[in-house]
């Protein structure tokens, strides 16, 4: 049977949040339970270095820290399908990254949407940061299962797409140019591309501090439900609330990606249009709900910090796609005529 192979992951660049367990891990879940892929998940130590290389003591803690988010969600390493794997420490990968780098052109690079967008926020952003397109090529194909019929699946955010896209033409042009070596990835996008910030910012991000990480005390986690901001045209008037969209209230928002009753969700927004519930009234339920949902990932993580070898689970992972890689690299370099003097 061919291989059915998944490969996505992470920056390593702190504690992950609820929009990393919504828009990924929910997803990176299912997929491991299928028993269908053999699953890499990727701790990119190396991709948090292009916006954090000024913290190095940042980045280390982070890649215990991620590890320990995972666990606690329910990724399991212990499974034989499944690996933590640290991006640095894949050395032919990095082989993958320089051979890639010859085959993508400049300008389908800089044309990358996300590319584009990220660099308009960046003062001064570095070579390697320009270059993190291509490296995620090297990424997701250094597992590449290298036979017809195989499967390549890559889960991802929506705004991820278009690198997966460079990914499929690049791999490609050098398939036409030097012969098939590589197979062609999929995008698995999931349900809910992305969770808005508690600031109604339309991506929830660390850097702009509107977060609630998986780890976070309930009292921080219940003032920040408190602020969120709610429909700016919903005022009392007269003594009456005044209908609101549910659209622009981000408890209502984050009722649809975190509340497992359907019916309560669709009757709150219809409640809200109709100005039969107040936005206190919602954020309150909220806490239920967030609390509902974090408490037994809290007491996991507790578990795994005094019970994990996470030393252990990363060598392991890592040593598993190195030996996936290192025949895809050597098939790479052979098509490239980089075997003198054979």
């Amino acid at each position: 049977m061919a291989r059915k192979v998944v490969l996505t992951g992470m920056r390593t660049t702190g504690q992950l949040h609820l929009g990393h367990k919504v828009g990924a891990l929910d997803q990176w879940l299912s997929v491991q339970k299928s028993g269908e892929y053999e699953c890499y998940f990727l701790l990119a130590d190396i991709q948090a270095l292009t916006t954090h290389a000024d913290r190095p003591v940042l980045l280390r803690q982070s890649v215990r820290d991620v590890v320990l988010d995972w666990l606690s969600v329910g990724l399991d390493p212990s499974l034989p399908h499944v690996h933590f794997v640290l991006q640095s420490q894949v050395l032919e990968r990095h082989e993958l990254s320089i051979l890639f780098g010859m085959v993508a052109k400049y300008g389908e690079v800089m044309r990358d949407p996300t590319l584009k967008n990220e660099l308009e926020q960046q003062q001064d952003a570095s070579l390697g940061f320009l270059y993190y397109p291509v490296d995620q090529i090297a990424d997701i194909q250094m597992v590449d299962p290298m036979e017809r019929g195989g499967e390549l699946l890559v889960p991802v955010g929506e705004d991820q797409l278009p690198h997966l896209e460079l990914a499929r033409e690049v791999v490609r042009r050098f398939n036409n140019k030097y012969g098939t070596v590589f197979t062609e990835c999929q995008g698995l996008v999931g349900k809910v591309g992305r969770l808005v910030g508690t600031d109604g910012n339309a991506k929830m991000s660390k850097s702009m501090g509107n977060t609630i990480n998986l780890n976070d005390p309930f009292e921080v986690i219940n003032r920040a439900i408190d602020r969120m901001p709610i429909d700016p045209a919903r005022t009392v008037r007269a003594g009456h609330l005044v209908p609101g969209d549910p659209e622009k209230a981000a408890a209502i928002i984050y009722h649809r990606a975190l509340n497992p009753d359907y019916d309560e969700v669709q009757q709150v927004e219809v409640l809200y249009r109709q100005a039969s519930i107040g936005d206190g009234d919602i954020k309150e339920r909220l806490k239920e709900v967030v609390r509902e949902v974090l408490t037994p990932i809290k007491a996991q993580r507790e578990h795994f910090e005094h019970d994990a070898d996470i030393t252990e689970i990363v060598a392991n992972g890592t040593e598993a796609a190195r030996q996936a890689c290192v025949p895809v690299a050597k098939a790479m370099r052979e098509h490239m005529y980089l075997t003198f003097p054979d």
